[in-house]
């Protein structure tokens, strides 16, 4: 996911694909210790999506604030 891609989303759709995304991280974690992940590289992949989705969620929180007052 790009981080463009991820500014488009409005604040729910950014909530839910951060617990999607933390999800699958949980079940890779579990493939992992059972000997059973394949693709390794996931993890950096997903671990970056939700870097990105709690970087935006940041900046939007300011903006947010600052439009109540």
């Amino acid at each position: 996911m790009k981080a463009s891609e991820v500014r488009d989303l409005t604040p729910d759709q950014l909530d839910d694909e951060l617990i999607k995304l933390k999800k699958e991280q949980f079940n890779l974690r579990f493939q992992k210790a059972t000997g059973q992940l394949e693709n390794t590289a996931r993890f950096r992949q997903i671990k970056r999506d939700i870097a990105r989705i709690k970087t935006v969620q940041g900046s939007l929180k300011p903006a947010d604030a600052a439009a109540q007052d």
